[in-house]
């Protein structure tokens, strides 16, 4: 670890603590002005560390934080992207300490949002200041643009992007919003899952009905739902839309092999979850079900009465929140249709179905013979004292592909978390070393990206 960093690491975590007491969580309305905060002092500590033309670029919703330090023309330029808005707590009373009074204890920092995105964009942050600092300024030209609206599906950032073309003109794009298989095994995601997120709803009768008196004559939309959602998958876990599996990519055996070569154990795998046993699509591996093969879960499913006590009701309208998980070369509109198509079929003439698609996103995998890659690969290198390996992450960063598509730019994901992390989940956390560890290991991509760029 540098000597500026150990100098000033208090520092550096009291900072991002206080980042963490900001609950900008994008989906709720009550937090809107809490996200507005959260940018406000994000533009504050960019400009501290010495970013230039730092401003809030305004949207239809959230503003995207943008700041630049441009020192030679000549110099390639690094795009560096993240999210300043944290998911919901929900539920708050799973917590071990408040999802908004972080904490540091056995030495990993617990609050929401402390590895998604705030730490891992802090690490930026700190990063910039320590080349600005203690290096002699940055080595080639930094753009930073950090939005606000990534957990609600950043539908604002493509109009962003497609607008400012010119502004965000740059070589590759930097992001740190993955992580690694281990601190004693650093790797690279390579690869990413695509999204297709919807809610449904399912009306019976026009009103909540009492169940001794119309029970066993009426449709109740609770169970109609439930039978749905347990008709989207047969006995071997295989999804049962029709369409679903027609454009998904499949690996050749060597390549499957090359992918079962990161280190993994079930075993460890079950206990770290508490799990008895694995369970997943038939024919597939843990890595291979995470990593390559397409997905669909139930994020949330309500309906009816579910406080204290009991209240025999027939309710009048079940919901659900369900999601895809798509891989190359499943598109999310191809899968939105398909899914919207089949739900809507399969529902008995006794209920009516409403689907309502809310964001998506395309699947993507980023080459590993880029000089970027290369850069990124050396760094962890030099700062863990081991190869990285090149994985293939489960989770959905939809403007990679964006990117992509809208500024022919492709994106290195040099992510310091951990799957035991619990992100979107209570008791996130983050650890002191993987911090510090970003702090350490982003100013040596800059220079490797710009000698090999150079050579």
């Amino acid at each position: 670890m540098s000597t500026y960093i150990e100098q000033h690491q208090e520092r550096f975590l009291s900072e991002l603590l206080e980042w963490l007491r900001i609950p900008s969580v994008s989906a709720d309305p009550k937090f809107h002005q809490d996200v507005l905060r959260a940018a406000d002092y994000l533009k504050m500590r960019l400009e501290e560390a010495g970013l230039e033309n730092v401003e809030l670029c305004p949207t239809a919703g959230n503003p995207i934080v943008y700041g630049e330090k441009l020192i030679d023309p000549s110099l390639p330029t690094v795009l560096v992207y993240g999210h300043y808005d944290v998911q919901p707590a929900d539920p708050y009373e799973l917590w071990d300490s408040p999802p908004f009074e972080p904490v540091i204890k056995n030495e990993k920092i617990y609050a929401r949002g402390a590895c998604d995105d705030k730490g891992q964009v802090y690490m930026h942050v700190k990063a910039f200041e320590l080349m600005q600092r203690s290096q002699g300024g940055v080595p080639c030209n930094v753009k930073i643009m950090i939005e606000g609206e990534e957990e609600v599906g950043s539908n604002n950032l493509a109009l962003f992007v497609r607008a400012n073309k010119e502004k965000l003109k740059a070589d590759v794009i930097l992001i740190s919003d993955t992580g690694i298989l281990s601190n004693d095994q650093p790797s690279i995601e390579v690869g990413l899952r695509g999204l297709s997120y919807h809610e449904v709803e399912v009306t019976g009768p026009n009103r909540d009905l009492h169940s001794g008196l119309y029970g066993g004559a009426v449709p109740n939309p609770i169970n109609i739902l439930c039978k749905m959602i347990a008709s989207l998958h047969d006995e071997n876990n295989d999804i049962t839309i029709p369409g679903f599996y027609d454009n998904v990519a499949v690996l050749s055996a060597e390549e499957r092999a090359e992918l079962n070569r990161v280190p993994h154990s079930d075993d460890e795998f079950k206990q770290s979850i508490g799990l008895k046993d694995i369970y997943g699509e038939e024919g597939y591996t843990t890595v291979e079900r995470i990593g390559i093969r397409p997905t669909l879960d139930v994020n949330g499913i309500w309906g009816g009465y579910t406080g204290e006590g009991a209240k025999t009701v027939i309710a009048s309208k079940a919901y659900a929140k369900i999601s895809m998980r798509l891989v190359p070369h499943q598109t999310s509109d191809e899968i939105t249709q398909l899914f919207q198509q089949h739900f809507e079929r399969i529902a008995p003439p006794s209920v009516t179905v409403k689907v309502t698609p809310h964001h998506g996103g395309e699947p993507v995998v980023t080459p590993t013979d880029s000089v970027a890659y290369r850069a990124a690969a050396r760094a962890l290198e030099t700062t863990f004292g081991k190869k990285p390996i090149p994985t293939r992450g489960g989770g959905s960063i939809p403007i990679v592909a964006m990117f992509k598509t809208e500024l022919g730019l492709d994106s290195v994901l040099l992510g310091f978390g951990l799957d035991s992390d619990a992100i979107h989940s209570p008791n996130e956390h983050y650890g002191v070393f993987n911090f510090l560890k970003g702090i350490e290991t982003i100013p040596h991509f800059f220079q490797n990206y710009v000698a090999a760029s150079r050579g």
